[in-house]
């Protein structure tokens, strides 16, 4: 079954953005960036498919959904809206972090920015797993180190280019030998493990709803995640709007205006004015550090616009 359907969103969208995000980010096997175009694989209702998402004419993105049962159409886009943050308000949002000088140039500068969520809350605290202590790119290369070890692969005819795998599921990674695959840290290792087993055991482990101080203390008892772990699955997967990493090395570099960097109990002191759009001010700062960073390299080193940390 091949459905195309468009998805209005209150503009601006900052789509090159969002698309930038999701690139640099994107696990090899099972999510493609490619031109204007976000594509990724999707196991639903007992079959795998895939879908893509794309600018369309006017204040619509139009999603692409390829899967054998049309019933599911409705499950794809109950995810794809969060995942892409296509219900938020970006006038009332800029409006509101406006008032703070530094980030009012900011939005300016970036009207239309969204929080890029996540198309499975598992899937996206694995990421961020494995992504503790080392970069972005080093984390998508385990990422798809992982899928290409642990992750089902899709039958020929159901593959297009650069989708062949599922992400793996609690049950694959549970007992999985994570760490010695990987050759990571076996602590990191045996947190892919115990987070896997929880959930397996609790499938409304990354239900959002429950509001940001519950939803981070309960992410924080599970083995691995600390504050910055809990805040960053709060804010992309439980699409808590006023999350905030605040010990993010980015976040408090982009706010060193020659002084120094502000410490993270600073930043939680002044971003209390930020609230609650505290997830949309540190896209913000983050996209502005990593613009920072891109303009002082060299020319031949720069390979495009610059991407949000």
């Amino acid at each position: 079954m091949n459905r195309t359907i468009s998805l209005p969103y209150l503009p601006p969208y900052d789509w090159p953005a969002t698309l930038a995000y999701f690139g640099g980010r994107a696990i090899p096997g099972v999510e493609v960036v490619t031109g204007e175009t976000y594509a990724r694989t999707v196991f639903l209702s007992g079959r795998c498919g895939t879908f893509s998402l794309a600018p369309g004419q006017g204040d619509v993105l139009v999603a692409a959904i390829d899967h054998p049962d049309p019933a599911i159409v409705p499950q794809i886009l109950a995810r794809l809206r969060p995942m892409f943050d296509l219900d938020a308000d970006p006038v009332v949002i800029a409006a509101a972090l406006s008032r703070d000088p530094d980030l009012a140039r900011l939005v300016a500068e970036r009207p239309g920015l969204r929080v890029p969520g996540a198309w499975n809350g598992f899937e996206l605290a694995v990421r961020a797993i494995l992504g503790q202590q080392v970069s972005v790119n080093a984390a998508t290369r385990l990422a798809g180190r992982l899928v290409s070890a642990f992750g089902e692969p899709l039958a020929p005819e159901r593959a297009v280019a650069g989708l062949t795998h599922l992400f793996p599921t609690p049950g694959q990674l549970r007992e999985a030998e994570v760490a010695a695959t990987l050759g990571m840290p076996g602590a990191r290792g045996r947190a892919i493990n115990a987070l896997a087993a929880e959930a397996q055991a609790n499938p409304r482990l990354f239900d959002g709803g429950r509001g940001l101080d519950a939803a981070v203390a309960a992410l924080k008892t599970l083995s691995g995640i600390g504050e910055w772990t809990a805040q960053y699955i709060a804010l992309r997967a439980l699409r808590e709007p006023d999350a905030l990493p605040a010990a993010d090395l980015a976040l408090l570099r982009s706010l060193d205006t020659g002084t120094g960097r502000p410490t993270s109990v600073q930043l939680l002191a002044r971003a209390e004015a930020w609230r609650p759009w505290r997830g949309y001010a540190a896209m913000h700062l983050w996209a502005s550090d990593a613009a920072r960073i891109a303009a002082a390299l060299p020319p031949a080193a720069r390979s495009g616009p610059p991407r949000p940390a």
